[in-house]
């Protein structure tokens, strides 16, 4: 179990780097950034595919399906859409509606996931939910209030803000199903499985590029490099999308999912949150202000308290 909490963990780090390239690159499209990350991603898996080559054959048609499924609504479409999202409502925003993934997931896995991990009672679930809730709302009550002192658009925040929970929809369900086909494959090995969706995101990703080519005459001007106005800084933000955010965040979370109940790997989710916003800060080059410190010491005691809780036993059905 400690070493799933640490697969979690870094995998929250890893994918916590996607939520600043949109700010790296404001002026590049997130569709651009999005096919860009998975064809990166495509192509690293593909090389690592073939020292797994044996175990990807022993993948079937039916498991193949899946990989794309998981990697078109919890790859393509959920970057696509969070990306959007920052680059139109800015970080806060986004940041507060995946911040809720933690309480998502687990709510849903300790709704649908009864026989398989047993039911921990609610009041035992709560009281760190309600922590993690508490600390995520100060931390992007930090964020609007400079987002509001910056006079805004407001139809662009407000359809931020629905892409956002387009990203949370589909963030929600890829790893409860991703969980679901790994425990059901015990003999299968979970680097394979990661590689075998990055594999599958490759030609996504090319026919998307080839497709945006062909519309080029009917796209805002922005689209009109395949590699945006910044091709270098392109490639590189790219390429730290494919290699850390993608295939070591997938990687990292397919060692995690076995180990640990959905419900609480779920929460662990949060550690992406804390690692975007570390990074955000970073990037801007300013302090988190007291109200973020104070969201971050609740988050981080809401997990803590939240792993205790399922070191007991669960309810048996």
């Amino acid at each position: 179990m400690l070493l799933g909490i640490f697969y979690a963990v870094a995998a929250g780090m890893a994918w916590g780097t996607a939520f600043v390239a949109p700010l790296m690159l404001p002026d590049s499209p997130a569709l651009l950034l999005s096919l860009g990350r998975y064809v990166a991603f495509g192509l690293i898996a593909l090389a690592a595919g073939w020292i797994e080559r044996d175990a990807l054959r022993q993948l079937s048609r039916a498991d193949w399906l899946e990989a794309s499924k998981l990697a078109a609504i919890g790859n393509l479409l959920y970057y696509l859409c969070l990306a959007s999202a920052i680059q139109y409502a800015g970080a806060p925003l986004p940041t507060m509606i995946i911040g809720t993934l933690p309480v998502l997931i687990a709510i849903t896995a300790n709704l649908r996931n009864v026989e398989r991990d047993g039911r921990l009672p609610w009041s035992r679930l709560l009281p760190p939910l309600s922590l993690i809730l508490l600390g995520i709302a100060c931390v992007n009550q930090s964020e609007l209030n400079a987002l509001r002192a910056a006079h805004g658009d407001i139809g662009r925040y407000l359809l931020g803000g629905v892409l956002a929970c387009v990203a949370a929809a589909c963030w929600t369900w890829y790893p409860l199903r991703n969980a679901d086909w790994l425990r059901a494959h015990p003999d299968r090995q979970p680097r394979a499985w990661a590689n075998a969706q990055g594999i599958v995101t490759l030609p996504m990703g090319l026919v998307g590029f080839a497709l945006l080519a062909l519309a080029s005459p009917w796209l805002p001007s922005a689209y009109a490099a395949p590699l945006g106005h910044h091709p270098l800084a392109y490639l590189g933000v790219v390429a730290m999308l494919g290699i850390v955010t993608s295939w070591l965040g997938t990687l990292f979370w397919n060692e995690a999912s076995p180990r640990l109940p959905t419900s609480l790997a779920g929460q662990l989710i949060v550690f992406e949150t804390l690692a975007a916003l570390g990074f955000a800060y970073l990037w801007r080059g300013d302090p988190p202000s007291l109200l973020t410190q104070a969201g971050i010491a609740l988050l981080i005691t809401g997990v803590v308290w939240a792993v205790r809780s399922h070191q007991k036993p669960a309810t048996a059905t």
